[in-house]
C-alpha cells in the first residue's frame, strides 16, 4: 500500500523528549504550522509550563509525563493521544540521554542507562506507534545522529545506541514495507546541535563538555522532522559538516580514528564554559528544563544547503547542472579571449 502523508496541519504529532533542543523546536514548529501535538517527557513542571505557551498561541497540545525507558510510560503516551484527539499520524522518537568519558571509566549501569532511553526507549515507541499507524498510515520518525554513522571518541555509549537505532529503524522499515504497511520511516542523522546536550550529559572527565564544531541551529532538525512527517524518506542528514564525518568514517576509517584521538578531546572540553549546575546531568532525574539552544557561547550556523538538497534533490541537481553550464561557459568564453589576444 502506498504511503500517503498528511500536510503537517491536518496532523497529530506525538514528540519525546519534548522539554529542550530538538524536541521543544520541533512542537513550537509544528503547533506554528498548525498541527495538534502530544508532547512528552519527564520533566512534568517544564511540560506544563511549554503547553501554556503554546496554547495561548492558539495550539492544540496534550502532555504526558513520560520516562521513554519504562514501556508502560511509552504506552501511555499513546494512550494520551488518542483520549485527546482520537489517535496520531507521526510518532517522533525524540528523547536521548548522553555521557562524556572513556569507555572504560563510565559504569556499567550508565551504560545501560543510555540505552535504555536511547536505543530501547526508541525501539518501544516505534512498536507502538506501528501497531497504532498500521491501519490508519502515518510516520515514524527516530532521531539518529551522524554518530549512527562513525562513533566518536569520548562518547562511546551514545554512539553505541544511534549504531543501534539506525540497524533497529532499517529493520522495521522493510517489515512494514512488506507488510505493506502504510507507514514511513525515516532516520534524521543531526551532525553537531547547538542544544542543552553537553550540558544535560552525565560528565567522566575533567573538564566540562562540549560539541564539536560546527555546530548547527535546533531548528534545522524540526524542520527536518516536519519534513520528514510530510515526505516519505529513508533518512536526512541535518548539517554537511556531519555528513562528511560519515563519508570519513566509510571510506577512510583509519585516517577518522587518528584524526579524533588527536583532536576530539580538545574539541569536545571547554573549561572556560561550565554548565549550569542547575540543568547539569539528567542521566536519571529530570533537571531545570525548556530551552531550545544550548546554554554556551559558539557559532551556530542556521542553515544548512545539504539538508535543502535532500529535501529537493531534483532541484538541487538541476542547480548543480546550471551551475556547471555557467562555469563551463565562463571558462570557454575566457579561453576564446585568450586564443584571441594571442593571436
Amino acid at each position: 500500500m502506498a504511503v500517503k502523508l498528511k500536510p503537517i496541519d491536518q496532523q497529530i504529532i506525538v514528540i519525546t523528549g519534548a522539554t529542550s533542543g530538538n524536541g521543544l523546536a520541533t512542537a513550537r514548529a509544528a503547533v506554528a504550522r498548525g498541527a495538534a501535538v502530544v508532547l512528552a517527557a519527564r520533566n512534568e513542571v517544564a511540560l506544563e509550563r511549554i503547553a501554556r505557551d503554546l496554547r495561548a498561541q492558539g495550539g492544540r497540545v496534550a502532555i504526558c509525563r513520560a520516562d521513554v525507558a519504562i514501556e508502560a510510560d511509552v504506552e501511555r503516551i499513546a494512550d494520551v493521544a488518542i483520549d485527546a484527539f482520537g489517535g496520531f499520524d507521526s510518532w517522533v522518537n525524540n528523547a536521548a540521554a548522553a555521557t562524556y568519558g572513556k569507555v572504560d571509566k563510565v559504569t556499567m549501569a550508565d551504560h545501560r542507562r543510555v540505552f535504555d532511553v536511547n536505543y530501547f526507549g526508541l525501539l518501544k515507541g516505534s512498536l507502538v506507534a506501528a501497531a497504532h499507524l498500521r491501519a490508519r498510515g502515518g510516520a515514524i520518525i527516530n532521531v539518529g545522529s551522524v554518530l549512527s554513522d562513525r562513533s566518536s571518541i569520548l562518547q562511546g555509549p551514545y554512539s553505541a545506541t544511534k549504531h543501534a537505532v539506525k540497524a533497529a529503524t532499517d529493520a522495521l522499515r522493510m517489515e512494514l514495507a512488506e507488510e505493506g504497511a502504510p507507514v514511513s520511516v525515516t532516520l534524521i542523522k543531526p551532525s553537531a546541535i547547538h542544544t542543552p546536550y553537553p550540558e544535560h550529559a552525565r560528565n567522566y572527565m575533567d573538564e566540562p563538555p562540549r560539541l564539536p564544531p560546527i555546530l548547527y541551529d535546533p531548528r534545522l532538525v524540526a524542520d527536518a522532522i516536519l519534513f520528514a512527517a510530510e515526505h516519505p524518506r529513508r533518512q536526512l542528514y541535518v548539517g554537511f559538516f556531519g555528513y562528511l564525518i560519515s563519508l570519513g568514517g566509510r571510506f577512510a576509517p583509519g585516517i577518522t580514528d587518528v584524526l579524533m584521538t588527536k583532536w576530539g578531546r580538545r574539541l569536545q572540553t571547554d573549561a572556560d564554559q561550565p554548565p549550569d549546575l542547575a540543568i547539569a546531568d539528567n542521566l536519571y532525574e529530570p533537571r531545570q528544563d525548556g530551552a531550545v539552544d544550548g546554554h554556551q557561547d559558539y557559532h551556530v550556523r542556521s542553515s544548512s544547503w545539504w539538508l535543502e538538497a535532500q529535501k529537493h534533490p531534483l532541484a538541487a541537481t538541476a542547480a548543480t547542472a546550471a551551475a556547471g553550464a555557467v562555469a563551463l561557459f565562463a571558462w570557454s568564453a575566457a579561453r576564446k579571449r585568450r586564443e584571441a589576444q594571442d593571436a
